[in-house]
């Protein structure tokens, strides 16, 4: 695999490989769909691993939501066979990062994923191959995961000398318990998205050429939904917002009372009376 990841070859490499090397371009490619934005992991020639300026591009990508209303769902995928191996082991060996460049590394990092799982919207990753280490904890970010059913997953940081990141100390347990996080990222054995269903991991694993477009129907499912209320849920899930009990029912009589103050509500109680659908504004 190019020294990307955990050492295993699963891809092309753009050396070598003309058709890949004509695919290079920014790091990371956004799209509109209505009002889904995609956001694709854009380096095919290293199987998408990570480096400063993706993880940069993220991050600022993901800060622009803040400022546009019309997005109601972010897809997050890679381009190629592969969604992301982790880190560029390769290009780590080429030259030494110094200590400085090792912090900004690392800062730029925990950003994107705290700012993916932080984001005022929904966040769906379409794991449409491999993903490993740094690109699964990417994965994991999202509210969200899609995976291709035989894509391979591995968290090989302990194997390699080095430690996980991106929240997946939480994300993780959060979806799998904390036994089976624990044997996951202490052992740091392959799984495959199968398995990655089967455990609680992801939503769903389809065939690969199936992971777009039923990310993409998830996607749609979540746009249709209240833009108000999905922010709240998802920030009550993540327990920004309380550390035991009698918080959490405080903060979750806010989240109703803030609800139930908006026309989207007025719009859900009409609807169910009427026997429609509900066109929720977000207001």
């Amino acid at each position: 695999m190019n020294g990307e990841g955990d050492g295993t070859r699963v891809g092309r490499d753009a050396h070598t490989d003309p058709e890949l090397r004509q695919h290079e371009g920014p790091p990371l490619i956004q799209e509109r769909r209505g009002p889904v934005l995609w956001l694709t992991l854009n380096r095919p020639h290293r199987l998408n691993a990570v480096s400063l300026e993706l993880y940069q591009h993220l991050s600022r990508a993901m800060a622009e939501l803040e400022k546009d209303d019309e997005v109601r769902v972010v897809v997050l995928t890679g381009s190629g066979r592969a969604f992301s191996v982790g880190a560029d082991l390769k290009s780590h060996g080429e030259a030494e990062p110094g200590p400085e460049e090792r912090r900004r590394y690392v800062t730029a990092g925990q950003e994107a994923n705290r700012r993916v799982q932080t984001a005022p919207v929904p966040v769906v990753a379409a794991v449409n191959g491999h993903a490993v280490g740094a690109g699964l904890e990417l994965a994991l970010s999202a509210d969200l995961v899609v995976v291709a059913q035989r894509a391979k997953l591995r968290f090989p940081e302990v194997g390699l000398g080095t430690s996980v990141g991106g929240g997946v100390t939480y994300t993780l347990p959060e979806r799998v318990g904390a036994a089976r996080a624990r044997e996951l990222l202490l052992l740091g054995r392959f799984f495959s998205g199968k398995e990655a269903e089967d455990m609680g991991m992801a939503l769903a694993a389809v065939d690969t050429h199936e992971v777009v477009s039923h990310a993409e129907a998830v996607a749609q499912e979540l746009a249709a939904k209240a833009p108000i209320s999905l922010r709240w849920v998802r920030h009550l899930l993540r327990g920004a917002s309380f550390g035991n009990r009698e918080e959490a029912l405080a903060a979750e009589a806010e989240a109703l009372l803030d609800c139930m103050s908006t026309t989207d509500w007025k719009e859900g109680i009409r609807a169910f009376h009427e026997g429609r659908t509900p066109h929720f504004l977000g207001g």
